[in-house]
């Protein structure tokens, strides 16, 4: 997720607190809500290998997002410093290949590994211990004197470019697997999840007209309440659900804007995607339809929540058709946003 903290920078001065399990949207603080919000669907806490094992053909040398070139010799204990990466190295069926987890890797075979990162800052001095002999980074990765200690000391540090969309899908599992040398697994794996998208997407009932969903991002901890605009990284996701992106046809140009009665209201959301801890920071449902404006919209009024874990919402990687699954689900499932 630190693309969506990247998003967020300069807005936000709490870290994000992570986690993998499903908040349903009409939570236990809800129970009795006369008006349910949507049905949950739980995101399975396990990534899914593919079903043959690749043997990597090393060395490579690939070309990393920073411009780099970067020569990998062998790929025998390897440190992603992100959980989609990690997500996309397990899936390949490298995983017991990987020696450390950023913070954020939560899924099911991750989970014992040892965490490098506090917070969300790589600490150099815990990747180096493990004699890790490649770090695969996100271009927004830090600190940068952190990054800069790891390449001093030898180990190759492949950096790939951050998500946004559903189209950086494929891409970011093809350059992974380049550079572990495995690209058939690469293309296996792309067309599995691309394949896997698109019927997701297709399953999207036919709507007389599409339910509009504003993308929210919610620490009520910190008081941040924004709305994500064009580049939230939501847009495509939402899209692909058979919706409209509130926020952005609205108007919103920014990332993310500050919750605030008008903007709620020009956006006039029919659902509110949020991510469920900071669908829990906030109160449940009950806490955020206090939130000023969210109770006059389409979205308030009916109590209509999206709400998906926050370490795998924006990841885009292979278990994104399980993250769009249970977004239509909630949208169009029984006491959705219909």
């Amino acid at each position: 997720m630190r693309r969506l903290r990247t998003h967020l920078a300069g807005a936000l001065l709490s870290v994000l607190a992570l986690s993998l399990t499903t908040t349903a949207c009409g939570g236990s603080s809800d129970a009795a809500s006369p008006a349910p919000a949507a049905a949950s669907t739980t995101t399975a806490d396990r990534v899914e290998p593919l079903d043959s094992t690749p043997r990597p053909r090393l060395p490579v040398t690939v070309r990393s997002a920073d411009g780099r070139e970067v020569t990998v010799e062998q790929a025998e204990r390897i440190v992603p410093l992100s959980g989609s990466l990690s997500e996309i190295v397990f899936t390949l069926g490298l995983g017991d290949r990987v020696v450390a987890r950023d913070v954020t890797a939560t899924f099911a075979q991750a989970a014992t590994l040892p965490v490098v990162t506090r917070g969300h800052d790589v600490s150099a001095e815990s990747v180096l211990s493990l004699r890790p002999d490649l770090v695969i980074a996100e271009s927004t990765t830090g600190p940068d004197e952190a990054m800069a200690q790891i390449r001093a000391a030898g180990v190759p540090v492949l950096v790939v470019e951050g998500a946004t969309g559903l189209d950086d899908v494929g891409p970011r599992i093809q350059t992974v697997a380049e550079a572990l040398g495995v690209p058939s697994a690469g293309e296996e794996l792309t067309r599995r999840t691309e394949e896997r998208v698109a019927a997701v997407a297709e399953s999207v009932p036919a709507e007389k007209d599409e339910p509009r969903v504003a993308f929210l991002y919610l620490r009520g901890s910190a008081s941040v309440y924004l709305i994500g605009g064009r580049g939230s990284g939501a847009t495509s996701l939402i899209e692909a659900a058979g919706a409209v992106d509130a926020g952005a046809e609205s108007g919103l140009e920014k990332d993310f804007t500050a919750i605030t009665s008008e903007a709620l209201v020009k956006a006039a959301p029919d659902a509110l995607l949020v991510m469920s801890k900071g669908l829990e920071s906030v109160g449940g449902v009950d806490g955020l339809v206090k939130i000023p404006g969210i109770a006059q919209t389409p979205a308030g009024m009916d109590r209509r929540i999206v709400s998906v874990e926050d370490g795998v919402l924006l990841n885009y990687g292979p278990r994104t058709d399980q993250v769009l699954a249970s977004v239509v689900e909630q949208l169009y499932g029984e006491g959705g946003a219909r």
